[in-house]
C-alpha cells in the first residue's frame, strides 16, 4: 500500500521492486533498482526517508524517523530481515544484519557490516569497512576480502531476485 501523508506522496523509481504487503507512506524517495521486500513498513510521516539506488530492504523491516531528522540509505546498502532503522544514516554498500536496530543519529560507514541482532545506539558512528556486533554494537575488526565478496554477493542476488519478482507484477 502506498499512502500520501499531508500532501506528500512517496516517489518510487519505475525500476524499483516493491513487494506485496509493503506499506510506504509520505515523504519517501526510493531510487532506481532498489527493492523493498514483503511486509516492510516505511513511514515518511515525520521526516523524509531517502533511499538510494540498488538498495535492498528485506522482509518485515521498519523504517521511521524523529522530527526534522531524516533517514538516509545510500546506494547499494543491504538491510536484512526484521531490521529497525530510525533517523540514521546507512552509507554506501553497508550491510545491516537481520534483526538489528539502528537508532537516531547513528551512522554506519561505507562498506561496514553490522552483525545480526545488533543494537547501534543513538549517535554511534561505525567506521567504514568494519564489522560491528553486539548490544551495544562494538567494532570487532576490519572486514576481509571474503567478507566483502559475501556482501557483494548478497547485494547482487537481491538485485537479481528483485527484477525477477518485478517481472511477475506486470
Amino acid at each position: 500500500m502506498i499512502y500520501p501523508y499531508k500532501g506528500k506522496l512517496p516517489s518510487i523509481a519505475e525500476t524499483a521492486f516493491i513487494a506485496d504487503y509493503t506499506t510506504i507512506t509520505g515523504d519517501v524517495t526510493i531510487g532506481e533498482e532498489s527493492s523493498v521486500w514483503f511486509n516492510t513498513v516505511i513511514r515518511g510521516d515525520v521526516a523524509p526517508v531517502i533511499i538510494g539506488q540498488k538498495v535492498n530492504i528485506q522482509d518485515n523491516s521498519v523504517l521511521h524517523q524523529s522530527p526534522n531528522n531524516p533517514l538516509i540509505l545510500e546506494d547499494e546498502a543491504t538491510i536484512g530481515h526484521q531490521v529497525i532503522l530510525h533517523s540514521c544514516i546507512i552509507r554506501k554498500k553497508a550491510l545491516i544484519g537481520m534483526g538489528s536496530i539502528i537508532l537516531d543519529n547513528a551512522e554506519i560507514g561505507e562498506g561496514a557490516f553490522i552483525g545480526a541482532g545488533s543494537l547501534v545506539p543513538q549517535g554511534k558512528i561505525i567506521p567504514p569497512n568494519t564489522l560491528a556486533f553486539g548490544q551495544p554494537a562494538k567494532v570487532i575488526r576490519k572486514l576481509n576480502e571474503e567478507d566483502i565478496r559475501d556482501m557483494q554477493r548478497i547485494t547482487r542476488e537481491y538485485a537479481e531476485k528483485a527484477q525477477y519478482y518485478k517481472s511477475l507484477q506486470k
